[in-house]
């Protein structure tokens, strides 16, 4: 058998951010969360490589088989086997044995998926909170608490009114890799193939690491998403029956969103679910960062509901839909059915990629962004604009999945010029700037030099 090791990835500022509070002369709480599949348990082992310490996955299996593997894995950590016949009572009481035989010792302790002994005892965040102030003070230990459950960890753990509020010394939410990273994994892939593999799986390295990259993207989604068998095919349902005790409900809520209806009257009305329950599923949904509200530039109502992970809004758009025909193995017939829109699809995702440009900087700003956002009035809508508050400076971005010529590129312009007038925002005052970003922009040069802020998937 060949083993394959999968290379570790980016997550530069995750490693630096961890390594400078460990040089810290002092015992540290450290908060590391993220959703599943994000990346977080490689990246507590890539730091742990040249350090001495513990790695312990609790399960929701019973407080006492947690403890059993923390008394295992602080035997081998301590080189002393009595931590094994131990009976202790509670976790503080084992924590005490580990205080005493670590005194000032160095030592990296990661407890990883945390939220699960939370959901076998609430209390268990107190008792943490007592092994912070009254043992680990005492010691040299890096404690990590890492979890998945986004919702558990804000409320529960980082959120104001937990007991371990305060004793953190530092927290970090792991988020997707960018688009410039996609290349580690696909290194043959021109631009545009890159974007779509970001398009479909949003930079989460799991899903990433499912593909194939000998494979075109329209072979992988074929062979790797749509193919009854595979990993892909139905992992959204292997999460959503993990994160939700109603997955039906919510996995309904989200293939509806996927097909367009985002605002919460649409969405009673195509669901069947009343307003009241259906904003508590939304609220949920909201936590647990599955979904996002966004509100148009410069608006306090009237705005829409969007899926924010990316394969989740692949896989709701295209898979979900057609999952009859694909468990009887119709892959060519449902292939043939999404090729004409996943275009569209791709379109979409092109202006969620250049709003996050822009926010990183990757995309020059004409000035320091203090927002950025869509904007819809109507019928006209404006894929992304950038103001600063302060200086009354303000960038109307258009974005456009294809490839345009010069003339093409100038009436595209024209247009955003015209409808730039409808924004209401210090239109006396303002100072305008206009931007394209395409997929391939003939005739850059020239509409730059006439002020425009122009750039394409070559200049990413």
């Amino acid at each position: 058998m060949i083993l394959v090791i999968q290379p570790f990835v980016n997550r530069e500022q995750e490693l630096d951010f961890l390594n400078h509070k460990y040089a810290e002369n002092s015992p540290q709480m450290i908060v590391l969360y993220g959703k599943r599949r994000i990346g977080k348990t490689e990246l507590i082992k890539k730091f742990m490589e040249d350090k001495e310490g513990v790695y312990i996955l609790c399960t929701n299996d019973s407080e006492q088989e947690n403890i059993k593997e923390m008394k295992d894995k602080f035997a081998s950590l301590t080189g002393k086997n009595y931590f094994r016949d131990i009976n202790p009572s509670s976790f503080y009481e084992l924590f005490q044995y580990l205080s005493e035989e670590m005194g000032t010792k160095k030592a990296v302790i990661a407890i990883d998926e945390f939220p699960y002994l939370i959901e076998l005892n609430r209390g268990v965040v107190s008792v943490f909170q007592k092994i912070c102030d009254e043992l680990l003070v005492k010691n040299n230990i890096f404690l990590i608490l890492c979890g998945s459950s986004m919702g558990m960890m804000e409320t529960e753990v980082l959120g104001y009114k937990s007991p371990l509020y305060g004793r953190r010394t530092g927290e970090w939410k792991v988020s997707p890799m960018s688009f410039q990273h996609m290349n580690s994994f696909f290194k043959n892939y021109d631009k545009t193939d890159l974007f779509k593999i970001w398009a479909i799986c949003g930079g989460v390295p799991y899903f990433l690491r499912k593909l194939d990259s000998s494979l075109s993207v329209e072979e992988n989604i074929r062979e790797k998403i749509l193919k009854k068998g595979e990993v892909l095919y139905n992992e959204p349902q292997v999460l959503m029956r993990e994160e939700f005790r109603e997955p039906k409900v919510y996995t309904l809520i989200l293939k509806y969103l996927s097909l367009g209806y985002n605002k919460q009257g649409e969405l009673s009305s195509v669901t069947g679910i009343e307003k009241g329950n259906l904003s508590k599923y939304l609220s949920v949904l909201q936590n647990l960062h599955f979904i996002e509200h966004v509100l148009p530039l410069g608006k306090r109502k009237g705005g829409i509901y969007e899926i924010n992970d990316l394969f989740f809004r692949f896989w709701f758009r295209f898979v979900y839909p057609n999952i009859s025909d694909l468990e009887m193995g119709l892959v060519d017939v449902v292939y043939s059915r999404i090729s004409s829109q996943i275009n569209a699809f791709y379109g979409k995702q092109f202006e969620r990629l250049v709003i996050e440009e822009m926010k990183t900087g990757r995309i020059p700003q004409p000035f320091p962004f203090t927002d950025v956002r869509p904007w819809w009035h109507k019928e006209n809508e404006i894929d992304a604009v950038a103001i600063n508050h302060e200086t009354k400076q303000i960038l109307f971005t258009e974005c456009k999945w294809k490839t345009l010529s010069s003339r093409d590129a100038g009436r595209v312009i024209a247009a955003l010029e015209k409808k730039a007038e409808y924004v209401t925002w210090n239109n006396d005052s303002r100072e305008e700037y206009f931007a394209l970003v395409a997929k391939k922009i003939e005739g850059k040069e020239d509409l730059r030099d006439k002020g425009y802020i122009v750039f394409d998937l070559r200049d990413m």
